[in-house]
């Protein structure tokens, strides 16, 4: 009899303790006039959703479910008939366990033109070393940078977040999802709805579909791969960088998409997110031909549309941002949120022309997006530093874009003037002063050179400069004025026509000054760099406080020591 009730004891404790919200409830897919609010319990039992305009409630909504790691059962409540831009209240019951009171926002209307903030961030898959990492971007990160910098609520301070992937380690692992991605997060998804795309790590596994409650407005067949969501004036595109999907329906829906986002007036800016880069200075193996696809239909899109469009990924474990050199488009890693971090020196590495920023830190990148009579938005990396060195929502880098933006003023050619001859020892262009009438610092150059004034087709020169360049924890553009430009070749007593065109930090590139005729004399050796290296023989454009060696095409080497 003592051992029937001591069994008896044990069952009953383990049902009790067994009874409870292995996910707590959170927000999925919102639109001004719903919500839905989404957990997990741990078996199937009676549930239901109350929800009101305070926190007396006073409605309740049914709920549908579906079984994942068996007996834990998810839930999902909609609730509809809910007005724009107002504060709720809601509680969720399954059994006789009975949540916490939250609140979330509805969207606003675009017509309402609300200014919206967004969090980007990625790859928060457990780190062995430092498990509690995602934990401390949620809490130390992001409720701090609202608490210190909007002294509200996280669900009026923060309008929605993205995810481009990689949120668990192991996508086919049920507790990956419970303890690794839903339990750090808590209760920030409970106010704040997200929106999530596939990474690699997600496996297309089933918990993935089961958990989130996506757009399905994407190709027939493959909805909740790829999909769109608009908040404000600013559009949200989905996207499948995975294999098996760098497909060309896909391809094929988001140029479809991009048409009509250009025709419709109340969206300003579109934000593309995905896992994939096409180009990683921190991880080139990470490269990824079908997002270099997907940028093209970006670019092409914000040259026709004249509205500006990001790219957000992640898979590469480090920050990175770099900017298009002809579109008004920016590419943006925002790893990493948790994961291991792909530190310089470390994988196959490159500098990339386009990109001004890569960090090897953990972070998250946050959006202020503006609507109305001046669209704009502002990016900024919050850092919380590396192994190394903690930082407490660092701001590491910014960029502002704005939908109307002004065009710096047209440079004028300094040097060469017209039928100048130059020699070996004046082998540079030279450019007036920068002005830009918003106000806009200097942001790149672009100087060229060709053999015909009226043909800038084919080019004997072509080089194009920012204003930063951080590589491996250097700005190899320090020094780097951006009104003069070296010429590393020309042919001796020949005929040439130069030009350059500046761009402010908001990506508005001026008009291309007018040409300038001029000549080499016979100094000028016919004798081509070919290659460029450090001292270790290493390709580089590194070009301050260093040994460099210039080989030429006939094989000989200049060694240069150049000095600030």
């Amino acid at each position: 009899m003592y051992r029937l009730f001591f069994f008896f004891l044990i069952f009953v404790q383990y049902s009790s303790l067994s009874q409870e919200f292995t996910v707590k409830p959170y927000l999925q897919n919102a639109e001004p006039n719903s919500m839905v609010v989404m957990w997990e319990y741990s078996k199937f039992d009676s549930s239901f959703l109350e929800w009101g305009e305070s926190t007396d409630l006073g409605n309740t909504v049914s709920v549908t479910y579906e079984f994942t790691n068996y007996p834990a059962c998810i839930y999902t409540a909609n609730i509809f008939g809910l007005e724009a831009n107002k504060q709720y209240f809601y509680r969720v019951v399954s059994g006789n366990s009975v949540s916490n009171i939250y609140d979330f926002k509805t969207p606003a209307i675009s017509s309402q033109e609300e200014p919206i903030n967004i969090v980007v961030m990625s790859d928060m898959q457990r780190d062995g070393n430092n498990p509690n990492k995602f934990h401390q971007i949620v809490h130390d990160g992001i409720f701090e940078y609202i608490h210190t910098h909007y002294d509200t609520s996280i669900s009026e301070g923060l309008n929605m977040l993205m995810i481009p992937g990689d949120l668990v380690n192991t996508g086919t692992d049920y507790y990956h999802w419970k303890d690794q991605f839903f339990g750090p997060a808590y209760p920030l998804f409970s106010s704040v709805p997200f929106y999530p795309v596939l990474g690699n790590h997600e496996m297309n596994s089933d918990f993935f579909f089961q958990y989130f409650d996506l757009p399905k407005n994407g190709t027939q067949g493959f909805e909740e791969h790829w999909w769109y969501k608009d908040n404000s004036n600013v559009r949200i595109i989905g996207l499948n960088s995975n294999s098996g999907y760098r497909i060309q329906k896909q391809l094929d829906w988001l140029d479809s998409v991009l048409y009509l986002t250009s025709i419709d007036n109340s969206i300003d800016f579109v934000f593309a997110q995905l896992h994939h880069p096409h180009k990683s200075e921190q991880w080139t193996p990470g490269n990824t031909d079908f997002t270099g696809e997907i940028v093209k239909l970006l670019e092409g899109f914000t040259s026709s549309s004249g509205k500006p469009s990001v790219h957000f990924y992640g898979h590469t474990h480090g920050y990175s941002r770099g900017q298009s050199r002809d579109h008004t488009h920016l590419m943006v890693n925002v790893a990493t949120s948790g994961g291991y971090i792909d530190y310089w020196g470390e994988w196959p590495q490159q500098d990339y022309l386009e990109y001004s920023v890569s960090q090897d830190e953990w972070g998250y990148v946050f959006l202020e997006i503006e609507a109305g009579n001046n669209p704009q938005f502002t990016l900024r990396r919050l850092s919380l530093g590396d192994d190394n060195i903690t930082k407490n929502n660092s701001v590491e880098d910014s960029v502002v874009i704005r939908f109307y933006n002004n065009s710096p003023n047209t440079p004028i050619g300094i040097f060469p003037l017209p039928n100048d001859t130059i020699s070996s020892n004046t082998m540079y262009l030279v450019a007036d002063n920068f002005f830009d009438i918003d106000g806009d610092l200097h942001g790149a150059s672009h100087w060229q050179i060709s053999n015909y004034c009226n043909d800038f087709s084919n080019l004997i020169f072509d080089s194009w400069k920012q204003y930063e360049n951080w590589y491996f924890d250097i700005n190899t553009q320090a020094n780097d004025n951006l009104i003069d430009e070296e010429i590393d070749y020309l042919e001796p007593n020949s005929r040439y026509c130069w030009r350059v065109r500046f761009r402010d930090r908001s990506l508005a590139w001026s008009e291309w000054s007018l040409p300038i005729p001029f000549y080499t004399d016979a100094s000028i050796e016919s004798n081509k760099i070919v290659k460029i290296v450090d001292i270790l023989g290493r390709d580089t454009n590194l070009k301050n406080n260093t040994i460099i060696f210039y080989i030429y095409e006939n094989g000989s080497v200049e060694k240069k020591i150049l000095l600030d």
